[in-house]
C-alpha cells in the first residue's frame, strides 16, 4: 500500500501502540498481510482493552487542542460543572469519565505533563459533540427503535459472547439503556452531518490528480522482498543448553533445506512462528523497515531463490528463504486513486465538519468554568 496521503482530521487524542515485531504488518499491494518474526510475541496492550460500546465524539467535533506551552493549567481538583453549552451542563463526572476511556483505549494513564493539554481537548470534543447533538434536536432529526437495535446488535457482534459484552459494559461503568441513548445520539448526529457536510465534501477527479502531483514522495514504494522463513524459538533468559539444543536443531533443519527438501513442509513441520508456519513459512512482501533489524538485513542481501545461514535474533534461531525481490517503484495514479479518493474525501468532510461545529459556537453560548 502507498504511504497514507496527509489528511487534515481533528481526531480524538489516542496513542497507537506499534512495534516492528510481534504484529502484523500491512503488506505493500499484496492483499496479505505479513507477519513478522516474532509470531509469538504478546499483542501490544492497547490491543487487549474491551472494544467500546458507547461512542467518542465525531471527527472535527473539536478545534484542535492547543500545542502551546501556554495552556491555561487545569485544576486539579474539577468543580462539579466544567462547563455549560446553551445552558446545558458538561460534569465534572462527564468529563472524568471521557478521560478515564482515553486511558483504558491506550493502556494508561495520561502523562502528567500532557494533563492540560489532553484535558481541554477532550473538553472541547464534548463541547462539539453537545452542539452536534442539540443543533440535530433542534432539526427533529428522528432516528428510530428499529435502527437503535440492529446499531446495538452490530456492537453486540464485535464481542465473542453475550457475557463478554455485558462484562465490557460492566468495565466501562455503562448500563445497556445509556449505550441505547449514546448510539441514538451518535446516530442523530451522523445524519445531521450527513446532510450538512456531506454535499460539501465532494471529490473531483482533478482534485485527486492534483494532489498525486503534489506529493510526488508519498508514492514511492520502498524495495521489497517476498521470504519464507524458518523460526526455532529461544525463550528469554535460556540458559546455555536451551539455546544449544535449540542451535543444533535449527542447524538441522537448515541442511535438509539445502539438500533440497521442500521449505514449505520443512516450515509447516518445525516452524515455531505461528503467524507464518500454517503459510508454509510464508511472510508476503515487506520493506526493511517491517523487520527486526537482523532479519531484514540476511533477507536483503539473499538472491531470489537462495536460503541463508542461521540468523539470530531476540526470538531464536531463522532459516530464511528469499522467492523475489521488488526494486523501488512509483505506484501510478489510477493505483493509488481509491485510496486517495478516500482520504480527500475523508479530509474535507473533517474540514467541513469543523467549519460547521465552529458556527455553531459562534451563535451559541459556550462557559466553561476550568
Amino acid at each position: 500500500m502507498l504511504r497514507a496521503f496527509p489528511v487534515a482530521v481533528i481526531v480524538a487524542l489516542s496513542v497507537t501502540a506499534c512495534s516492528k515485531s510481534g504484529t502484523s504488518t500491512p503488506n505493500s499491494g499484496t492483499g496479505t498481510t505479513a507477519s513478522s518474526p516474532a509470531g509469538t510475541a504478546a499483542p501490544p496492550a492497547a490491543a487487549t482493552a474491551p472494544p467500546p460500546v458507547t461512542p467518542a465524539p465525531p471527527p472535527g467535533a473539536a478545534d484542535p487542542p492547543p500545542t502551546s506551552a501556554l495552556i491555561k493549567p487545569v485544576p486539579v481538583q474539577l468543580p462539579n460543572v466544567v462547563a455549560r453549552i446553551n445552558g446545558e451542563t458538561v460534569t465534572k463526572g462527564e468529563l472524568e469519565k471521557q478521560l478515564t476511556a482515553l486511558e483504558r483505549q491506550n493502556g494508561g494513564p495520561v502523562p502528567a505533563a500532557e494533563r492540560d493539554r489532553i484535558v481541554r481537548g477532550l473538553l472541547d470534543q464534548m463541547i462539539g459533540f453537545k452542539l452536534l447533538l442539540q443543533e440535530s434536536q433542534s432539526r427533529k432529526v428522528a432516528v428510530t427503535d428499529p435502527e437503535v437495535d440492529a446499531r446495538i446488535a452490530s456492537i453486540r457482534q464485535q464481542f465473542p459472547s453475550e457475557d463478554a459484552f455485558k462484562n465490557a459494559m460492566t468495565a466501562q461503568q455503562v448500563t445497556l439503556d445509556q449505550v441505547r441513548t449514546e448510539q441514538r445520539q451518535q446516530m442523530m448526529i451522523n445524519r445531521l452531518l450527513e446532510t450538512e457536510v456531506g454535499p460539501k465534501a465532494a471529490v473531483t477527479p482533478k482534485d485527486i490528480e492534483k494532489a498525486y502531483a503534489e506529493h510526488p514522495e508519498l508514492f514511492q514504494v520502498p524495495p521489497r522482498v517476498r521470504a519464507s522463513h524458518i523460526l526455532i524459538t529461544v525463550p528469554e533468559n535460556a540458559d546455555a543448553a536451551v539455546k544449544a539444543a535449540a542451535l543444533a536443531k535449527a542447524t538441522s533443519v537448515l541442511k535438509s533445506a539445502r539438500a533440497g527438501k521442500d521449505f514449505a513442509a520443512l516450515a509447516k513441520e518445525f516452524s515455531q512462528d505461528t503467524g507464518s508456519a500454517a503459510q508454509g513459512g510464508d511472510l508476503g512482501f515487506f520493506a526493511a523497515n517491517q523487520m527486526v533489524p537482523q532479519f531484514s538485513d540476511a533477507a536483503f542481501k539473499l538472491k531470489p531463490g537462495s536460503i541463508s545461514d542461521i540468523v539470530e535474533t531476540q526470538f531464536g534461531y531463522h532459516i530464511i528463504k528469499v522467492v523475489e525481490k521488488q526494486p523501488t517503484r512509483t505506484v501510478k495514479l489510477e493505483e493509488a486513486r481509491p485510496q486517495l479518493e478516500r482520504e480527500l474525501v475523508q479530509a474535507k468532510r473533517a474540514q467541513e465538519t469543523q467549519a460547521f461545529v465552529q458556527a455553531l459556537r459562534q451563535k451559541g453560548k459556550i462557559e466553561v468554568f476550568i
